[in-house]
């Protein structure tokens, strides 16, 4: 997605050496980015464009046994979410079809690890606590179980989701002038204190980028995704 290639490097890489180790080969076609930004600015026309485009090259290359997986949970659910409302009738069967086998990197994780496909002997066995802060797309279009199951694959990380609403970024909301104000008093609801409560050292992950950079920016804390947490657990 367009923001782990531009803002979050890191975990894009990360991701793929993570999958690699756990015996996944990871196939990366050229394709545009995921409409998101555009249709959370209401530019449903562009959003077409690029969703047909996305839904084109992927529907001959996506399937049961090679799904499509994405890092940024906002990006990836548009493929299950809009995209088979934004494209011209006669192609959202073609949609609904490629939506069945589009995941995000939490749910793929966590079937695998479901069906024992996972080996637990490529992780730490160091005890660790994981607080867990779950994205709205998430929260509305998957579940946060997804992550939790995930980052209790090494055997002693013990994972709490914070009981929070929404962080208050909302994409670019938080970052817009007339909105700063609310964004905080959103963040400031419940997550921003139960963040202050925690050890310095203590592991807090989100699946978000915006997220991420909301509790960067509310309480200097630095969110890790949860694909960074398992790749810092590899043995």
């Amino acid at each position: 997605d367009e923001y782990t290639n531009h803002y979050d490097v890191e975990i894009g890489k990360k991701t793929i050496i993570l999958l690699n180790k756990l015996g996944y080969k990871v196939l990366m076609p050229e394709h545009p980015e995921s409409a998101r930004a555009y249709i959370s600015k209401g530019f449903l026309d562009e959003a077409k464009s690029i969703a047909t485009e996305n839904i084109n090259t992927f529907s001959a290359l996506v399937s049961k046994d090679t799904p499509l997986v994405g890092i940024e949970p906002s990006a990836i659910l548009g493929f299950r979410d809009e995209y088979p409302n934004l494209v011209d009738a006669e192609l959202k069967p073609t949609a609904e079809n490629l939506a069945k086998n589009v995941f995000t990197i939490e749910e793929f994780l966590a079937h695998e690890m479901n069906a024992k496909n996972i080996d637990v002997s490529k992780f730490t066995t160091k005890t660790e606590t994981i607080h867990y802060h779950g994205h709205c797309h998430q929260k509305a279009l998957s579940s946060n179980t997804y992550a939790e199951t995930i980052l209790s694959i090494p055997a002693n990380f013990k994972v709490g989701t914070i009981d929070s609403g929404c962080c208050g970024m909302a994409g670019s909301f938080g970052y817009e002038k007339e909105h700063y104000e609310l964004s905080q008093q959103i963040g400031e609801d419940r997550l921003f204190p139960s963040l202050r409560g925690l050890d310095t050292d203590a592991i807090v992950s989100a699946s978000g980028t915006s997220c991420r950079h909301q509790i960067k920016d509310g309480v200097n804390k630095t969110a890790l995704h949860p694909i960074e947490v398992l790749y810092n657990a590899l043995n």
